[in-house]
């Protein structure tokens, strides 16, 4: 047993971040399943969204961020998020981290996707999530240790007050361990690997999710995917990303016979919201028709880009050929444990930071590079709520005990539910798909999974557990939202019904899973 003042689950931005900014006479435990660097922060390629530039502001920052998220974002948020954001760059730029500049030494602004002005801060050229990880591990305080390889697969309840107190994780050898403290933060990620074709770590399966909806946290927004339209595809693959600042610097969407595929759909043309972007490249597929990304327009490309270039010569992609194969794959849930402008969950002592949070930042669609810098953010709320707080020295939790029972009832390889997920749950939605997912699910006791005890489960029949709670919990809401709006496309609603949705969250909670289904799931109107 290991104690601490603050534990936090996951090691990417937003987990670093809340590390670095806690006060020093807290200790601090990261626990992450894998090696640190294996996050999706470390690969994120896009920049970091913050309006310095002299024709910018933060309003027009906000302007753009509700624009994306159709409106179903929280105003007073986003307002907050993107006010701080250039304090934020400025703080890490000051403190050392190797943005890129220009030849005064002034920091270089990209444009992306659905932005109004140039105000992407890269580091790296392609490696920004790289560059800042790198960086904040050089730096990390002497209160901070960092465990690694250990999957966390429970959290842990005080049965008298009904408090988060703790965590159960399982080391790669079996051995169990079990970690305390008075602040239990999920910093997990998001749940990318739940489809066939994702930019995503392996590590991101949603369990942080199934996590908190285990002891009784409120989960909202899981219809919301952002999938990515431009993922190297290779032997029927999706190998990586292509970062969307390669549209951004010129490169354009074409079909194999040279035809712009974006002309006509938006304003924007190639530079148009993900999730149109994605949907028209999905519809070209679904024909049979593979598309490219055309760079012949993009000066130095392999300056520009390393890592993307890195990318195709290690799958044999000939860039002198000026295209790149691509496929749309999710990238972003902009859904996940409902929290507060601190992070804070609706159970005591747990908290949630980053992509596994939805704090109304994102709404229906997340702004491009608008990822990293949440993390910058919420992780610096939470420190600077947990900083105010005096140190509990006393510790006698009386933990709660989950269902006994040991039923080895057969589970979905990790395969059929990415295969499943991506064909009725994916980038186009319909009811009939829908509903034939959640029978699926249900057919493997899904609702019992998460009661029973898990201690008997190896690492990867955890994984299968988990990637099913989230992957149901998405099937779910994506039913019951019957319209379309950002990332969440169906075929039969296909246009956004303000009337009825606009600034509606769909949640689910544990507590009343046993209650009638409009009971259980929830559509509230948003704070």
């Amino acid at each position: 047993m290991k104690q601490a003042n603050v534990i936090i689950i996951g090691s990417g931005i937003a987990s670093l971040q809340l590390a670095n900014s806690l006060r020093h006479d807290l200790n601090v435990i990261v626990l992450t399943k894998s090696k640190i660097s294996k996050s999706n922060s470390n690969l994120a390629q896009g920049g970091i969204a913050a309006a310095i530039g002299e024709k910018d502001d933060p309003k027009k920052h906000y302007i753009d961020t509700l624009e994306a998220g159709r409106h179903h974002n929280d105003p007073n948020i986003v307002r907050e998020l993107t006010r701080q954001a250039p304090s934020l760059i400025q703080e890490l730029n000051e403190k050392g981290c190797s943005f890129d500049k220009d030849v005064n030494g002034d920091l270089l602004l990209g444009m992306e996707g659905a932005h109004s002005e140039h105000r992407i801060v890269h580091g790296g050229g392609d490696a920004t999530g790289r560059t800042i990880i790198q960086f904040m591990t050089s730096n990390m305080n002497q209160n901070i240790k960092i465990i690694e390889n250990i999957f966390v697969y429970e959290l842990l309840m005080d049965e008298c007050s009904n408090r988060c107190i703790g965590a159960k994780g399982k080391y790669s050898n079996g051995k169990v361990d079990h970690f305390f403290a008075e602040h239990i933060v999920i910093a997990t990620g998001g749940c990318g690997q739940l489809y066939s074709y994702t930019s995503n770590a392996e590590t991101a399966v949603g369990d942080g999710i199934a996590l908190a909806y285990r002891v009784g946290a409120e989960i909202t927004d899981m219809e919301f995917i952002q999938f990515h339209p431009t993922l190297l595809y290779t032997e029927g693959k999706a190998v990586g990303l292509v970062s969307e600042a390669v549209r951004g610097e010129g490169a354009r969407l074409i079909t194999k016979e040279g035809l712009p595929i974006m002309d006509g759909i938006h304003p924007l043309r190639d530079l148009a919201p993900r999730h149109i972007v994605s949907q028209t490249i999905f519809s070209y597929i679904k024909k049979g028709k593979p598309i490219f990304l055309d760079i012949s327009e993009v000066d130095h490309f392999v300056n520009r880009f390393p890592t993307i270039t890195n990318l195709c010569e290690q799958y044999g992609i000939d860039l002198k050929k000026g295209i790149i194969p691509v496929v749309p794959g999710s990238h972003f849930l902009m859904g996940g444990i409902k929290t507060d402008l601190y992070g804070r969950s609706s159970v005591k002592g747990l908290y949630a930071i980053g992509e596994a949070a939805c704090s109304g930042v994102h709404g229906a669609n997340r702004l491009a590079s608008n990822s990293l810098l949440e993390g910058l953010f919420f992780g610096k709320r939470l420190a600077e709520k947990i900083n105010t707080q005096s140190i509990n020295q006393s510790f006698d939790p009386a933990i709660s005990k989950s269902n006994e029972c040991h039923i080895n009832d057969p589970l979905p390889s990790i395969k059929e539910i990415q295969a499943s997920m991506m064909e009725h749950a994916g980038i186009i939605r319909t009811k009939e798909g829908l509903m034939k997912q959640k029978s699926w699910l249900e057919s493997f006791e899904v609702e019992n999974w998460i009661e029973r005890k898990l201690d008997h489960l190896t690492n990867e029949e955890l994984i299968q557990v988990f990637m099913m709670i989230t992957s149901w919990l998405i099937t779910d809401s994506a039913l019951v939202r019957t319209e379309s709006r950002g990332g969440h496309f169906r075929q039969d609603y296909p246009s956004e019904n303000d009337h009825k949705w606009v600034r509606k969250q769909i949640i689910h909670c544990k507590k009343t899973i046993k209650e009638d289904k409009y009971e259980r799931i929830k559509a509230a109107l948003a704070t």
